[in-house]
């Protein structure tokens, strides 16, 4: 099926969601919705939020979205809008299952710091204490000669993308997720580090290193550890590496651009059974209502409902920049400026100099696919958004920069 404008609103038409009132659409899913006036928000600046996502389906840059917002532990906007899939014509709906990719990594930085909590491993501790296959590594130098690390790395740096491992795209060729986790560490233990420890910050395989020690520190399954220490206790029931086979067709479609529209990417299969590489850094589907009660855990010093996943002050340690004085994130260049990072957590330390809405110590990250959430704990904001775009993350690769249009929208509306 090709997108139009009247292929989408007759789909949307068909829909058994088809208008009904945003308020009532959110009450097909947890969580049920408060008038955003009880919560600080000028309901009528907060259409102007509405209107631009709603653009952007009707104009063809977006299939489908999904947002959610809460202040203060209530949800006050939980919009979904558009189709999950442009072929099919299947709308997007609430309770839609999303491929979360990067959004992985804050949830394994939690199960990593619920063991650091046990006292299983420490903050400066090597990393080779943990992995004895990463003992005596190696840093290619510029001249592509082999030298010694001049520090080991260390746990924090591990957890900061800081230990010298590279970015993502120079492990092409060496079949990291080809086989399980501890084939990956076998692979990496062969090659050297890109950088000497603690002095370059890239974006690279860190977190599935995580997922690892996650499994040989616990001796779960990283898939049974989270299920049973982060999914279960918030009520996450929508979230995992696969989805079961009566869920699948809640699964968006990843989508893509074709001269400025979108338009069907290619096929990509629907993990229903446990995949044999378990992904820390990028392998989790969720819904934006499970993936909000984790974020709003968070931001309520780690408990949520009664279930406590993290003590108060074990957040507050996650979302401090661990970077050493002058490093600079650098995701997708240039540098970020007033913008840190902690144990798997983007920080925004300085809001004017990141030039963004956002609260001093706003703590986010988002995935390849492009969703994306920050947690605000000066004004108690979460906020969680679902796309499903092939390099949706990548500035300039087709898909509009929501990550900038929401928040500038709904602080724009915040009046207490």
């Amino acid at each position: 099926m090709r997108l139009t404008r009247r292929n989408l609103l007759a789909a949307a038409a068909a829909s058994p969601l088809a208008g009904i009132a945003p308020a009532a659409l959110a009450a097909a899913a947890a969580p049920s919705l408060v008038a955003p006036q009880a919560v600080g928000f000028d309901p009528v600046k907060l259409k102007a939020l509405s209107e631009d996502l709603q653009g952007l389906v009707d104009r063809g840059q977006l299939a489908g979205v999904t947002t959610l917002a809460a202040r203060k532990g209530k949800v006050f906007h939980f919009e979904t809008r558009g189709l999950a899939d442009v072929e099919t014509g299947a709308p997007a709906r609430p309770d839609t299952i999303w491929r979360i990719a990067s959004m992985t990594k804050p949830v394994i930085g939690v199960a990593m710091m619920q063991l650091w909590e046990r006292g299983l491993w420490r903050l400066d501790d090597p990393v080779e204490r943990h992995i004895p296959e990463f003992a005596g590594l190696k840093v290619k130098a510029a001249d592509g000669s082999l030298v010694p690390q001049a520090s080991p790395m260390n746990m924090a740096q591990l957890m900061s993308h800081t230990a010298g491992f590279d970015v993502s795209a120079g492990y092409a060729q060496a079949g990291l997720r080809s086989g399980d986790l501890k084939a990956m560490i076998r692979r990496l233990a062969a090659l050297p580090l890109a950088a000497q420890p603690g002095t370059d910050w890239r974006y690279g395989p860190s977190v599935d290193i995580q997922g690892y020690l996650v499994e040989t520190l616990s001796g779960q399954r990283l898939d049974a550890y989270l299920a049973q220490h982060v999914f279960g206790p918030l009520k996450m029931p929508d979230t995992g590496f696969h989805v079961p086979a009566e869920k699948a067709p809640r699964v968006a479609r990843i989508h893509t651009y074709k001269e400025g529209r979108i338009v069907a990417g290619p096929p990509q299969a629907i993990p229903v059974t446990p995949p044999v590489f378990l992904s820390g850094g990028g392998g989790l589907l969720s819904t934006a209502g499970d993936y909000f009660r984790f974020a709003q855990a968070l931001l309520d010093g780690g408990v949520l409902g009664g279930a406590r996943i993290l003590k108060p002050e074990t957040v507050r340690l996650m979302r401090r920049s661990v970077l050493a004085p002058g490093l600079k994130v650098d995701l997708y260049g240039p540098s970020q400026a007033g913008v840190g990072f902690g144990l798997d957590f983007a920080v925004i330390e300085d809001p004017a100099a990141a030039a963004t809405p956002h609260g001093k110590d706003t703590f986010y990250w988002g995935g390849a696919f492009g969703t994306w959430f920050w947690i605000d704990p000066t004004n108690d904001i979460v906020f969680v958004g679902m796309i499903q775009n092939l390099n949706g993350s990548i500035p300039g690769a087709g898909t509009p920069n929501v990550r900038e249009i929401t928040p500038r929208r709904l602080y724009a509306a915040l009046r207490s």
